[in-house]
């Protein structure tokens, strides 16, 4: 059954004067509740709510979008992505497709630890979130095969997991910002310090905090620094000492995740992610889309390479290294490959 609420004018979310600016029909908002849902640990939630956004009408094909860690579907209804892709004519035309943008378990307005159990929630992992937004299309919504599932760094992931669950839901597959190996090397290693640097904090307090320690902050603040943006990227916006200060200034300043647990969780769940063993079972069209100067994904690993040789009909699209590139952001900004995917979808039979 469809439980969902399509939202007014005036919505502080999604506008429908940003939907009109940007190119592409007015978003809606919609929310299911999962009953007795089971996760990879064997422990058991008697309900989990799951939070969606749509952008079209729901007669036409479905398109499912994928957000990336501590973001949630929302946050990708912006004018570097939604903006390049869902407008009249653009590669996921929104008056042709229904384009479904889940909140992932734990994410966004989806259940999440902070909502009661905290750090007794139950700790999940990418395979509990791909069967959360599996039950959400097919259980909630009364999807059972879509032209494409897109999805964006731990997006991206989910993409590939998706290809092995499910391998017939799908007729394409665009996995971004990703690899189908085990989360390992500086990609962990940087995870873990950043989880551990708050853990650590006593202001944690194991997870009972009353307010939020101050290393969340920090921590939030340094990975973003660590493992996105680019080498070339960050030469361009910081050639100099001053500015460099000044860039770190205003990310200290913005607005930190806004709960350690949920934080923590967000990223521990990638832990045991690795979708290498499953890569044969994949049968739809796959276009694999990284930045050459990906910090998390690095290309000179030959670690895709070597991974896409188990697809079948898979193929990547690496976007050359420059200083307009985001390293891992790179690919939030579509007009770095929507003519590519545009190509893709127009070759991929339904």
């Amino acid at each position: 059954m469809r439980v969902g609420l399509w939202l007014l004018l005036g919505s502080l979310l999604f506008g429908s004067s940003q939907a009109l600016a940007a190119g592409y029909p007015t978003p809606g908002q919609g929310d299911w509740v999962a009953s007795d849902f089971k996760f990879h640990t064997g422990e058991m939630m008697p309900s989990v709510h799951l939070h969606y956004a749509t952008v079209g009408d729901p007669k036409n094909e479905p398109v499912v979008v994928l957000h990336g860690t501590g973001q949630s579907g929302a946050a990708m209804l912006n004018p570097g992505f939604a903006g390049e892709l869902f407008g009249a004519g653009q590669p996921l035309d929104a008056t042709k497709y229904y384009i479904i943008l889940p909140d992932a378990l734990g994410a966004g307005k989806s259940t999440r630890p902070s909502e009661a159990l905290r750090a007794k929630f139950p700790h999940y992992d990418y395979d509990d979130m791909v069967l959360a937004q599996y039950r959400l299309l097919t259980e909630g919504l009364g999807i059972h095969h879509v032209r494409l599932i897109i999805g964006n760094s731990m997006g991206g992931m989910h993409v590939w997991l998706w290809g092995e669950a499910h391998p017939d839901f799908m007729d394409a597959l665009v996995p971004m910002a990703s690899q189908p190996t085990a989360m390992a090397s500086r990609n962990w290693m940087l995870r873990r310090m950043m989880i551990e640097s708050i853990r650590q904090d006593p202001a944690y307090d194991n997870g009972n905090y009353t307010v939020q320690p101050p290393s969340l902050r920090l921590a939030s603040v340094f990975m973003g620094i660590a493992a996105s943006g680019g080498t070339l990227g960050y030469q361009s916006l910081a050639p100099t000492t001053a500015l460099a200060d000044k860039l770190v200034d205003q990310r200290l300043a913005a607005p930190p995740p806004a709960d350690a647990n949920d934080f923590i969780y967000q990223w521990d769940s990638s832990s045991d992610y690795d979708a290498a063993p499953g890569l044969d079972r994949i049968r739809a069209r796959l276009l694999a889309i990284n930045s050459a100067d990906d910090e998390r994904n690095p290309p000179e690993t030959g670690l895709m390479a070597n991974a896409l040789k188990h697809v079948k009909n898979g193929a990547l699209f690496l976007i050359p290294a420059s200083p307009e590139t985001r390293g891992h952001g790179t690919t939030a900004m579509a007009r770095f490959w929507k003519h590519q995917l545009a190509n893709f979808l127009a070759d991929v039979p339904r």
